[in-house]
């Protein structure tokens, strides 16, 4: 008999335990895995990109965009890096204030499982759930026998990267309780394109380039990758959350230089055009793209008229998509747990005493560059006052 149960030995599901442990709290953290922080470990290459220095509620989709608010100011990145320097991790700054460990994803795993010891908590590895309900307290029955507990935490993360013990129990254990999913997608995931237009993408395969890539009023200028499937890279990974199947996305190749101006100041050019733009693009996409739109004649046999349509074809490059890769390769689930069944203050739920939900599970999702994490840590940190 608990006082806290916390179902997933999350991201989330960790620093909640810790926070309630630090109250006095006696919690027991039930793992279906064989370890705790699976998500942790893989991430950032496995150098864990733990959050990032510029958080803010807008780099979160929500069909409540002002639900996040209120946890990410309350537990901020320079409270997760005060932990982490309390530790001695050594960290640094890649692009866009994303922050990463100099060495391994393990040390914030390892941060997280001594921070638990010292707080008193329980965590269960190998730990299959059969039943849950609820009387007077929640009764949990497992492979390792049966739990009570007066409050019981959902932190079982999404669907993404079932290889890494993802399935969906959170949501059908939060559905057993009343409360409503939203519509639930891959976000942050490669997409794929026809088999008329894989030809296309497989020849580039490799080829990384940095873009404007833009889908429903969205867009971010970062790297895109080209795969034998179509493409990724975090520009698309970000694009990726918010593009809908039938969606058309537009992909600035030259963001930083105006192609009219560079191909009419090269205008007497006897070169090749493929050759011409080589200069600015990767010189396989250059030759990959006037064979695909029969641009195969020097620059100077170009008239005005075509060198204005190249160059805004190029600024303006749009692509249909056919799917994604899923949440086999996705990093994290758009949709789920509908935030209008919770409190914003407490993670619990309106309409049923004791049950909290945090992490991936419920409809909040980040931006790639360590904001889930952040809300991870975030949405952790304000149940675990609370339960």
């Amino acid at each position: 008999m608990y006082d806290v149960i916390i179902i997933g030995a999350g991201a989330a599901g960790l620093m909640c335990a810790i926070e309630a442990g630090k109250r006095g709290r006696s919690i027991c953290v039930l793992e279906r895995n064989q370890k705790i922080g699976e998500k942790i470990r893989i991430s950032g290459g496995g150098r864990c990109n733990f959050t990032n220095m510029v958080t803010e509620h807008e780099h979160y989709i929500s069909e409540n965009p002002h639900f996040c608010k209120s946890a990410l100011a309350r537990f901020t990145p320079d409270d997760f890096i005060s932990m982490v320097k309390m530790h001695g991790i050594s960290y640094h700054e890649k692009t866009l204030g994303q922050l990463f460990c100099d060495q391994s994803s393990r040390q914030i795993i390892d941060m997280l499982q001594k921070e638990c010891d010292d707080a008193g908590v329980k965590v269960l590895v190998g730990c299959q759930i059969s039943d849950v309900r609820k009387g007077d307290r929640f009764v949990i029955t497992t492979n390792k026998g049966e739990f009570e507990s007066d409050s019981m935490v959902i932190a079982t993360g999404g669907l993404s990267i079932p290889k890494l013990g993802a399935t969906d129990f959170g949501y059908r254990l939060a559905r057993q309780f009343g409360l409503k999913i939203t519509q639930m997608t891959p976000g942050l995931v490669p997409i794929t394109f026809s088999k008329e237009d894989v030809s296309f993408f497989s020849g580039l395969s490799g080829v990384s380039l940095e873009a404007i890539v833009s889908c429903n009023g969205q867009a971010f200028k970062e790297n895109i990758l080209f795969t034998h499937r179509g493409l990724s890279g975090p520009a698309i990974l970000q694009i990726s959350s918010y593009w809908n199947r039938g969606d058309t996305i537009s992909i600035n190749l030259s963001p930083d230089i105006d192609l009219l101006k560079f191909l009419t100041d090269k205008h007497q050019s006897p070169m090749e055009l493929s050759t011409v733009l080589s200069e600015i693009l990767p010189r396989r996409l250059a030759k990959q793209l006037c064979e695909q739109y029969g641009w195969l004649k020097p620059l100077h046999h170009c008239s005005t008229k075509e060198i204005s349509s190249i160059a805004a074809q190029l600024h303006d490059w749009k692509m249909e998509p056919i799917g994604t890769e899923g949440y086999s390769k996705a990093e994290v689930t758009c949709g789920g747990v509908d935030t209008n069944e919770l409190s914003s203050k407490t993670m619990e739920a309106r309409n049923v005493p004791g049950l909290f939900v945090i992490g991936e599970v419920m409809d909040v999702t980040g931006h790639l560059g360590g904001y889930n994490f952040q809300w991870a840590w975030a949405s952790g940190f304000v149940a675990g006052q609370y339960v």
